[in-house]
């Protein structure tokens, strides 16, 4: 018989090795996460995918026929199966099909022309498979932006700040082996996106979208079974094939609405069971129809009432499982903030200031900033609102509503009153201590990422990564002298809306519109800026979507700002990459599943339960040599 000494050194060493492990895992779960104090964790594939020193290189390897019919039947928006080689890494059995709005449809009418933008889902065929712990990867083909760069410096301004926003890269992809083309890659706002930024998946997503829609309806089979989010039925129609493109919208220079209505996340509380994985693009749409702000259904985030039916554009654009406690959540945020009422309980206040300046510095219209309330993410979470940024393709002037802006409107664009499309933002724009921080956030954008070299490394090292791509990019929209026409013109359009706000900071221009008209001696000369070279989508006028020719390049060099030129010996050291034989997508084994890291838990990795455990064992252990 065991002696009482006995059962209790036992259990004592039992008690010192559960606290060790206890530790142990405590510090293997940190080391695998590095979960900051603002609870944001490290992912895998921020270091292997958006590195933006290297260009992702991704392989996609399907059946000839497979692919054919996926490009000849785009508009349908249909997932296909496919394996993914992503730099030497291949994902088996993945998810992808062509995605976009008017570019798509644009897309499928022009013969001559296949280049889709596409959503790549890792986990839509397996469940919980991942691209080193990302759920979905966008790539899309930058419509309508001759420089091929504006989204990407936009969000690498969204970085500079620390703002949540998806992370980007551009990637070279080959379909088979064979160069496609090169696209600029983005993480999906989804469930890696959401873990990545807030430590945790919890929280309410919505994909608001105010485009009057009519009888037309989301094309895929997606949508018609996407989990019904609540209460709400899917407000669109089946198998409508957009027949309203504006007929201005020719030789593809129509942007990409990009009204990606959301997703499912892994079934877990609180989320949509993942039964279609990915809920359709909105529509095609006639602009002429669109909602004005006071039928916008809540997509301008304006507080109408306490009835939820006023928001029924929130609720439609709902990507993840909602109910109507969720919805009476935002409802209260909104009255809140409308009444200027506990602005930081209702609010993300500084991501959002962050937001606003990034956003406002690119003078985007097709978003809150002019007259059509989406391209942007709202997040809810314990009652606090936050805005999370998408599609910037068309910023700096690409959406041209009728010829309405001119080079000095961009240029110029007052950053006190960014937004015509919404009130939203005043409690923040009129609020002193507010306002002074958004000016921070603006200063240090203009002085320290504009002047102090941060724009000019970018610009430099992503032509030198991307101009070679470009020029050998066998499906381009645009040609490779207009490309760097555009890529010219971007640099020095960036440089002179910098200018044009110091001043307004400074208080030497003026920053709101009223302002501007009454005195717009002091504005910067944009005389040298031809923002339709950057690539444009007009609306209601007769101008082209092309880039002109003839004397643009003139234009140019009569410019006082200096664009710095690639290295021709950088340029020439930059390699495609390596051919791949596509005998061997033969050999995949149908089971083969792939090597990369699986999703994050809601709670981070399993060592966490692990440690839970360790820690319980100890405080037993404890309790029973107490009471020995």
């Amino acid at each position: 018989m065991i002696s009482s000494k006995r059962i209790i050194t036992i259990i004592a060493i039992l008690a010192a090795v559960s606290l060790i492990s206890y530790f142990f895992l405590v510090f293997f779960m940190d080391k695998q996460t590095n979960q900051s104090d603002n609870y944001s964790v490290e992912m895998e594939y921020e270091a292997l995918l958006f590195d933006t020193d290297e260009i992702i290189s991704i392989d996609i390897l399907m059946d000839d026929s497979e692919w054919n019919d996926m490009i000849e039947n785009a508009i349908n928006e249909e997932y296909y199966k496919c394996d993914i080689m992503v730099n030497g890494t291949t994902i088996y059995s993945v998810g992808i099909r062509p995605k976009g709005n008017t570019s798509l449809s644009a897309i499928a009418s022009d013969p001559e022309n296949n280049r889709y933008s596409f959503k790549v889902e890792f986990d839509h065929y397996i469940e919980r498979q991942t691209c080193f712990g990302l759920d979905k990867l966008i790539l899309n083909n930058n419509y309508a932006d001759a420089t091929n760069m504006k989204e990407a410096v936009i969000y690498d301004m969204f970085q500079y700040l620390g703002a949540d926003a998806s992370l980007y890269n551009y990637a070279e992809i080959s379909i088979n082996g064979d160069y496609w083309g090169v696209y600029l890659a983005l993480e999906a706002v989804e469930e890696s996106f959401i873990l990545r930024n807030y430590g945790e998946l919890s929280g309410d997503l919505y994909k608001p979208d105010n485009m009057d829609v009519g009888e037309g309806g989301a094309n895929n089979a997606e949508n018609k079974q996407a989990g019904q989010n609540g209460n709400m039925q899917d407000p669109f129609g089946e198998n409508s094939i957009p027949d309203n493109l504006n007929p201005e919208m020719q030789n593809n220079r129509a942007p990409e609405d990009s009204s990606q209505r959301g997703f499912n996340f892994p079934q877990r509380d609180g989320f949509q069971e993942d039964l279609s994985r990915d809920r359709a693009d909105m529509p095609n749409v006639e602009f002429e129809n669109m909602n004005s702000r006071g039928s916008s259904g809540g997509a301008n985030l304006e507080y109408v009432d306490e009835e939820l039916d006023s928001y029924s554009t929130i609720w439609n654009g709902s990507v993840t499982e909602t109910t109507e406690s969720d919805y009476r959540r935002v409802v209260t945020a909104l009255q809140n903030i409308s009444e200027g009422k506990d602005i930081e309980r209702y609010l993300d206040v500084d991501n959002i200031l962050k937001y606003i300046a990034v956003h406002s510095f690119a003078v985007n219209e097709d978003s809150l900033s002019g007259n059509m309330a989406h391209n942007y993410y709202l997040y809810e979470n314990d009652g606090q609102l936050n805005i999370l940024p998408w599609d910037y393709n068309l910023s700096f002037g690409g959406m041209n509503m009728s010829g309405a802006n001119s080079d000095s409107d961009v240029v110029n664009d007052p950053i006190d009153t960014p937004f015509s499309g919404t009130t939203f933002f005043n409690v923040l724009l009129e609020n002193e201590e507010y306002l002074a921080r958004y000016h921070e956030y603006y200063q240090q954008l203009v002085e320290k990422y504009i002047d102090g070299g941060e724009f000019d490394s970018f610009y430099s090292k992503l032509r030198e990564k991307i101009d070679i791509l470009v020029e050998n990019d066998p499906n381009a929209m645009y040609s490779f002298d207009e490309y760097k026409i555009a890529a010219d013109m971007l640099y020095k359009t960036v440089k002179l809306r910098s200018e044009s706000i110091k001043g307004q900071l400074n208080g030497t221009i003026q920053s709101t519109v009223e302002g501007q008209k009454s005195d717009p001696s002091t504005l910067i000369d944009a005389t040298g800026i031809d923002i339709e070279v950057m690539g444009t989508f007009s609306m209601g006028d007769n101008r082209s979507d092309r880039i002109p020719t003839g004397n643009t390049s003139d234009n140019i060099d009569n410019q006082k700002t200096d664009v710095p030129t690639p290295n021709s010996n950088d340029q020439q050291n930059i390699q495609m990459s390596q051919e791949f034989d596509t005998s061997t997508q033969n050999n995949i084994p149908a089971d083969k599943q792939n090597g990369s890291s699986q999703l994050l838990t809601q709670d981070g990795p399993d060592t966490g339960t692990t440690a839970n455990t360790s820690l319980i064992w100890f405080f037993i252990s404890l309790v029973v040599v107490i009471a020995a």
